[in-house]
């Protein structure tokens, strides 16, 4: 289980999918991390997991201005692994829904500026490289 240093008061969470994940108990979202609404949508940010199945996001480096912002990360059809979208940093730390290929899990939070890393919450898959940094200013 991953787990970090608190998280801000000030952001948002948003989670969806297309198919529901089917990790068997497995994984257990963060609290923040549920399936509620939210009213920080502001802008997207779109990266999609390795097609071929690969432990990478493409792409690995976003840009962003501060505010509210969504990260879709869509799970191609033809990875064959469940993956999901995090992100964590300036006070940020919120997971999105572990997905099924074919589906699409988001994230929704106010970035301020400076350095964020995204990542995938499965557990080891960030270990093996999925991850990424996003920079705000």
């Amino acid at each position: 289980m991953l787990s970090a240093c608190g998280s801000s008061n000030d952001s948002t969470s948003s989670t969806s999918s297309s198919a529901p994940a089917s990790a068997g108990g497995a994984y257990a979202p963060k609290a923040g991390g549920g399936t509620g609404t939210s009213a920080a949508t502001g802008h997207k940010l779109k990266l999609k997991a390795d097609s071929d199945g690969g432990y990478y996001f493409e792409p690995r480096k976003l840009k962003s201005k501060a505010g509210a912002a969504t990260l879709v990360m869509n799970n191609p059809s033809s990875t064959g692994k469940e993956h999901g979208i995090a992100i964590e940093g300036n006070g940020v730390d919120k997971d999105g829904q572990i997905v099924s290929p074919g589906s699409t899990s988001t994230v929704s939070v106010k970035l301020k500026p400076g350095k964020y890393e995204f990542y995938c919450p499965v557990p080891g898959h960030k270990a093996k490289g999925m991850e990424g940094t996003l920079v705000v200013s």
